[in-house]
């Protein structure tokens, strides 16, 4: 689900508690040395991402924050901020030429470059808590 978050809005608010679970207090985040990526620079994405978010030929970028049940990708398009919410249990991420995050049927794949390589650490911190989530879950 993606949501237009230039403004804040309460009902968006509630869906991404609802989906992926409040932020992580701040001791917690402390503790997992932060639970934000670095931006880094979107190179492709689904036609239906495209369509939404992606406009012109400028650069847009995209950070990821951790939830307890899932990430927020926050894209930048020029003044606008979206927030697209995928639940762990809808998110695959592959390595190709890049890092490229799939979920809902759609995907976002990111440039590989030295903003992407300098979020390495943080890459596998989050895929961590996918593993940690779903063993919770599903076992």
């Amino acid at each position: 689900m993606v949501l237009n978050t230039t403004y804040n809005n309460k009902d968006n608010d509630a869906q991404i508690i609802q989906l992926v679970g409040r932020p992580f207090s701040f001791l917690k985040q402390l503790q997992m040395r932060g639970i934000g990526s670095g931006r880094m620079i979107i190179d492709k994405v689904s036609p239906k991402l495209e369509r939404a978010l992606l406009n012109g030929p400028d650069i847009n970028y995209a950070n990821i924050e951790l939830r307890p049940k899932g990430i927020l990708v926050r894209i930048t398009r020029r003044l606008d901020n979206f927030t697209w919410i995928i639940p762990y249990y809808q998110l695959y991420t592959y390595m190709t030429s890049g890092l490229s995050i799939h979920g809902q049927g759609e995907f976002l794949h990111f440039r590989n470059d030295r903003f992407l390589k300098g979020n390495k650490e943080f890459i596998k911190k989050m895929l961590n808590l996918k593993v940690i989530f779903t063993k919770d879950y599903y076992i």
